[in-house]
């Protein structure tokens, strides 16, 4: 039995009570003590911590960087400027999605893919293959934190406790400006949870210090696994292996129109198929759909369930699924989970409507 990998913070999970559990291969906190309906509200209301250390990093770099990446990724590389990111797809030949990655302009020629822990050895084989030969490609995840502060408060907490230019960031900029115990930091105004906050990377190493500099603000809970799930979901956010897979497009998916790059990528062909659609789901109640539960309507299944769970913010179940393109525009389905069909309308993303990401700080 393959033994688990451990973050730098697990130590420090278990010994505040974490409830632990494997996910891609990693022990990951899924809830602390509070619960994950109070660590989703705190981090809607103020500022949750969340340890994601376990995604992966590669710098690719080269002369031909820009050109070469672009052919790898859906991304739109030609009009991406250094200091900004912005969030795209590996796909397969056929425009299947293998991994959803976040792209980071470093310089001209300089690129840091951010992947998804359970694809990380698969896409470094991939990115080995589409630009290796063409320009350094390295592996910095073992080397690389990553933690996530998000929420209302995320920006005033990381100002007082780590000083630095953060406010001018816009909405999925980024800057390499700050410091922290000496080592260096690139802060990101990205997340995972519709709210208002910041991806921090800084040396493995540094993560315990400065998990513990931004736990010790009142205003910050540390989040587990469990509340970014439904933080993500509320808003509208796919999961990589749920509701995005390899046998469905980013056009599936509802990214279409993210589709910009006029490159001649991987999966460019199929990346804008559709044969299903990922629809959003507002059931009523407490009462969730599960992942894999199937979509009726009329009595005829036409659809599986992605994700689904109760929306704390919202009040109701939530979910996303899969539906037959000529059954994705009727209004209501039903659900039919374990012991229970459920009555599901559908509805527009993102179920959560108040989050604050795009935030004006200026």
């Amino acid at each position: 039995m393959t033994s688990l990998l451990q973050t730098p913070l697990a130590e420090w999970h278990l010994a505040h009570g974490a409830k632990m559990a494997p996910f891609a291969g990693w022990n990951m906190p899924i809830q602390y003590s509070a619960g994950i309906l109070a660590e989703h509200t705190h981090t809607r209301e103020k500022a949750g911590l969340f340890d994601i250390c376990h995604m992966g990093e590669f710098i690719m770099e080269g002369k031909k960087a820009a050109e070469v990446l672009g052919l790898a990724v859906t991304v739109n590389i030609a009009t991406l400027k250094p200091g900004r990111c912005r969030y795209g797809f590996l796909l397969n030949e056929r425009g299947g999605i293998k991994d959803d990655l976040i792209i980071y302009r470093l310089r001209d020629d300089r690129f840091m893919a951010v992947v998804n822990a359970g694809c990380r050895a698969s896409d470094l084989e991939d990115f080995k293959e589409r630009v290796g030969g063409s320009l350094l490609l390295e592996d910095i995840s073992n080397a690389t934190a990553k933690i996530d502060l998000q929420g209302p408060d995320s920006f005033a907490v990381l100002e007082e406790r780590v000083p630095g230019p953060w406010r001018r960031l816009p909405y999925f900029g980024f800057t390499e400006e700050g410091t922290f115990d000496g080592s260096p930091l690139l802060i990101s105004r990205t997340g995972y949870t519709g709210e208002l906050g910041v991806e921090i990377y800084c040396p493995s190493d540094k993560a315990l210090f400065l998990w513990e500099i931004l736990t010790a603000d009142d205003r910050v809970l540390p989040v587990g696994l469990g509340a970014r799930d439904t933080l993500r979901l509320e808003v509208g956010l796919p999961l990589n292996g749920q509701d995005l897979d390899e046998a469905h497009s980013p056009a599936e998916a509802g990214y279409a129109a993210m589709l910009t790059s006029q490159a001649p990528y991987v999966g460019g062909e199929g990346s804008r198929l559709i044969r299903n659609k990922l629809t959003a789901l507002a059931i009523p109640g407490r009462r969730s759909a599960r992942h894999g539960d199937v979509v009726l309507l009329d009595g005829k299944e036409v659809g599986v369930v992605t994700s689904g769970s109760y929306g704390p913010s919202v009040g109701h179940s939530i979910a996303l699924a899969y539906i037959a393109r000529e059954a994705a525009d009727a209004p209501d389905y039903v659900v039919r989970a374990a012991k229970a069909e459920l009555p599901a309308r559908a509805a527009q993303l993102p179920f959560y409507k108040g989050g604050t990401a795009r935030a004006a700080l200026l």
